[in-house]
């Protein structure tokens, strides 16, 4: 429960203060989003709380430890990559740059992949149910999202770098 915990502190109350400016959420996107969020915190605190045992015999451990190292990295990564994208442009400039650096070396949805690998790690770590479907659904949304955005980044600009994939280095 403390890397749910953990994820949502620095997305709920860090990340909004780094944000330099942005146009608005519109409502419904908003609603949605905390409607989900409060349900699959609901699903997640409560199967973690009341319905899990997590033993601790050498492959309950190993896999424990395996998807908390797993979400650690992956958040790292994925806090790594914002502070990329939020640091393309210099006060007063405006449009779209390349990101470069850490992950975006390899792939274009560098923060997209974080947050995949940080919900495979908690889906590791748990081993219950609402936390395997949390992390199938970040990958069907996230993963469409890298693509969508490595196809504008390659149409976009003529110098983007041919070698980089869009969400698994050297793969995809």
């Amino acid at each position: 429960m403390t890397l749910y915990l953990v994820h949502y502190t620095q997305r709920a109350f860090i990340f909004p203060f780094l944000i330099k400016s942005g146009n608005a959420s519109p409502l419904f996107v908003f609603v949605s989003a905390l409607v989900y969020c409060t349900l699959n915190g609901y699903l997640q605190s409560a199967s973690l709380l009341h319905h899990t045992y997590i033993g601790m015999d050498a492959r309950s451990t190993l896999s424990f430890y395996t998807g908390v190292s797993m979400f650690c990295v992956g958040m790292g990564i994925n806090i790594h990559s914002d502070h990329i994208l939020r640091n393309l442009r210099k006060p007063g400039e405006v449009g779209y740059k390349i990101p470069r650096g850490g992950m975006f070396n390899y792939i274009s949805g560098a923060n997209f992949f974080g947050e995949i690998v940080e919900w495979c790690g908690f889906a590791l770590a748990c081993q219950t149910l609402p936390s395997l479907s949390f992390a199938i659904f970040s990958v069907t949304n996230l993963a469409p999202r890298a693509c969508h955005h490595h196809r504008y980044y390659r149409q976009k600009f003529e110098d983007y770098p041919k070698q980089r994939k869009a969400l698994i280095p050297y793969i995809l």
